[in-house]
């Protein structure tokens, strides 16, 4: 590192290169020590019985693991709470969207209805059926009109029959 912090403040070069011509340094030295013998390598293959080992009980490491799982257990438990509160947000608009769907599909079947009920029950359309059916209109004293008395709007009536006039011919 010395040789590092020594071209440092030299100025056009980077930091990568001035590691990298380090390592070249380094390198170059290792070879003439060696004076170009590689060194051999040899496996030796060694057998260890770990069986007889035991795992010494760590009091601190089983306390922070511990912490840790609860701390993540309650993590994960308020995700889920939120996740649960706004996907049944969601599933409330959709329905409340349905819903206002429906009405405005109620509101114009009666909007149609009612425009129906004000055709067929126009006087001329009725009047026009009458006689086509052969009806007449009515002679002047075939209606009879209801006066009430003010004293007997409250009291209750009976019903009468009363016979129709016979017209004379």
């Amino acid at each position: 590192m010395a040789a590092c912090t020594t071209t440092y403040f030299e100025t056009g070069r980077g930091w990568t290169a001035r590691v990298a011509e380090r390592n070249a340094e380094l390198l170059a030295q290792q070879v003439m020590r060696r004076r170009g013998v590689r060194t051999p390598e040899i496996p030796f293959n060694k057998a260890f019985d770990n069986s007889r080992l035991m795992k010494a009980p760590d009091p601190v490491r089983t306390r922070q693991m511990r912490v840790f799982s609860a701390a993540v257990t309650a993590f994960f438990s308020l995700v889920m709470i939120y996740g649960l509160q706004h996907f049944s947000a969601i599933e409330g608009s959709y329905r409340v969207e349905a819903e206002k769907q429906v009405r405005d599909q109620l509101r114009e079947e009666n909007r149609q209805l009612r425009l129906n009920e004000a055709e067929l029950s126009q006087p001329m359309r009725i009047d026009g059926l009458a006689r086509k059916m052969g009806l007449t209109s009515p002679q002047p004293g075939q209606v009879v009109l209801e006066v009430s008395r003010p004293d007997q709007m409250s009291a209750p009536a009976l019903a009468q029959a009363n016979p129709l006039p016979t017209p004379v011919q």
